[in-house]
């Protein structure tokens, strides 16, 4: 009998604030921020194969199979560990590319994860987190699957209990590429750094999103819009924009108040990842 396929979460992020605070000799940024997990989700399907190959069975508009995430973190896992198996994937894409969501960086975590269980691994989570951080910056925070305090290059992170509030999410359409963002000569590159509790007590704002307002207006009009309505700013270096509302109910009649005009989301901010309730 062929192997079952099987189903896993990879939820979207957030970045609630997010400052440059240096620039490294390598030319990496050194950043602090907070970033919360959303209820809204890719889904990785995954059947393992017997004969080692790795192949991915949907497309992805604009990203060739040898480019992406999920295929490669596969194949790193793989390599790694010496493993004799391999998979088939296909990916239910529900975050938008380049929205500053992390979609991809979190699908690649969850095949990790996943992985790790359908090929009988039984590698810790550090290690895993350690093979992400090849990846890409964000992917060790969508292994760990908890809300954290983020610095370094984002790597650095300290697990932190954040309120799990309601967001409108706008999506503008627009996919920005974050390494033109960081090469920006107008992006602010030292901000003062700021403590946990600073932030918790309202401090903190997203230091790319001047940035990526002037260069997108599509963006900006989609931040004004928001801003119009309750506190909002850019996540991370994507082109996606959040609000925080009391309720579910507030943020979903302001969902309705922006059809025809932009599209969205809303979305329960968490502190643990769904996935952790797979693996």
């Amino acid at each position: 009998m062929a192997p079952e396929w099987t189903s896993w979460p990879a939820p979207g992020k957030l970045n609630l604030f997010l400052h440059v605070v240096g620039r490294r000799p390598d030319g990496y940024h050194e950043l602090q921020s907070a970033l919360q997990f959303i209820d809204r989700c890719d889904q990785i399907h995954l059947r393992v194969r017997r004969d080692g190959a790795v192949r991915r069975l949907s497309s992805l508009e604009g990203v060739p199979e040898e480019d992406d995430l999920t295929v490669r973190a596969a194949r790193l896992l793989r390599a790694r560990t010496g493993c004799r198996l391999g998979c088939e994937i296909r990916l239910d894409k529900t975050l938008p590319l380049g929205g500053g969501l992390g979609g991809a960086s979190s699908d690649a975590a969850t095949v990790l994860r996943a992985l790790n269980v359908l090929w009988g691994l039984e590698r810790g989570a550090e290690e895993l987190a350690g093979l992400g951080l090849e990846l890409g910056a964000d992917v060790p925070f969508f292994v760990w699957g908890t809300a954290a305090w983020a610095e370094g290059i984002g790597e650095r992170l300290t697990p932190v209990k954040l309120p799990e509030q309601w967001y409108l999410v706008l999506v503008p359409g627009v996919g920005i590429e974050t390494a033109g963002i960081f090469q920006a000569p107008e992006l602010t590159r030292n901000s003062a750094k700021i403590t946990i509790a600073d932030f918790l007590s309202g401090a903190g704002r997203n230091d790319c999103e001047p940035v990526v307002v002037g260069r997108y207006p599509v963006v900006a009009e989609a931040l004004a819009w928001l801003q119009a309505r309750t506190p909002a700013r850019l996540t991370g270096t994507g082109s996606c924009v959040f609000g925080c509302f009391a309720t579910a109910d507030e943020a979903e009649d302001s969902l309705r108040a922006a059809q025809g005009t932009f599209e969205g989301f809303v979305a329960r901010g968490l502190n643990r990842s769904p996935l952790m309730k797979c693996v």
